[in-house]
């Protein structure tokens, strides 16, 4: 039996677990971006006088320093993580005992990568929620005219929780939709992009003109009376 395929929303399918992932610019970054790029610079040139394909900074970047670009950067980050940690838990925290949140950033650092250098596909621990801040790359026209890499040049690739497990899966044309399993974030001046810390993502190979800086995050929020919701005492 054949059936002409559905486009229409259907009310009986429930759409469950949602991944979201925020994605927006940073109102000042023409500002902010050239000041924290010098810093990161004569971070590297006096700590460690290393220049391969990727450097990474130690993750304790605001303690070493307190820098109005960088305040300003994170005031931002901390108004987008909670942008987006209200909206997905709304209901939940209509029952919190807590009646105000507080993020806590546990760890930030930076990274400057050029010369094909890229980070292997990983996850965040010991946070909720962790970011990437695109500081320095090149325009998109120049970056994606790589001959080799083309739009794929520096890529942000984040991974469906379901990726492990389709392998081995029969595919036809009842679950096509399982094949998407990955979201491009495309680098970009001045973007911020959180999510959930136990996605798995990777940055792939980039190469051009200016080095792709960026800055990384993760963070914690929690409940001014702690983050219990649920009783588990059945007596």
């Amino acid at each position: 039996m054949s059936k002409k395929a559905e486009t229409k929303a259907n009310s009986n399918i429930h759409n469950l677990w949602p991944t979201p992932i925020l994605r927006k610019k940073f109102p000042q970054h023409r500002q902010v971006n050239p000041q924290l790029a010098k810093l990161f610079y004569e971070h590297r040139r006096t700590n460690d006088k290393v220049n391969g394909p990727v450097y990474s900074s130690t993750d304790d970047l605001l303690l070493r320093y307190n820098e109005p670009a960088l305040n300003q950067l994170f005031k931002f980050i901390s108004d987008s993580v909670f942008e987006i940690a209200s909206a997905v838990n709304a209901t939940f925290w209509e029952y919190s005992r807590s009646k105000k949140m507080h993020m806590n950033v546990v760890g930030a650092w930076f990274q400057i990568q050029n010369g094909y250098g890229f980070h292997e596909t990983h996850n965040h621990g010991n946070c909720s929620w962790s970011g990437v801040y695109y500081v320095q790359v090149d325009d998109q026209e120049t970056r994606e005219s790589h001959e080799a890499l083309g739009p794929m040049n520096g890529v942000t690739r984040f991974y469906g929780h379901h990726v492990d497990v389709i392998g081995d899966g029969y595919m036809d044309s009842e679950n096509l939709y399982l094949q998407s399993t990955s979201f491009d974030s495309k680098p970009e001046e001045g973007v911020l992009v959180v999510f959930s810390s136990h996605l798995k993502h990777m940055a792939l190979p980039y190469e051009g003109k200016k080095d792709r800086i960026i800055v990384s995050f993760n963070a914690q929020v929690h409940g001014d009376k702690g983050d219990e919701l649920f009783s588990y005492n059945f007596f």
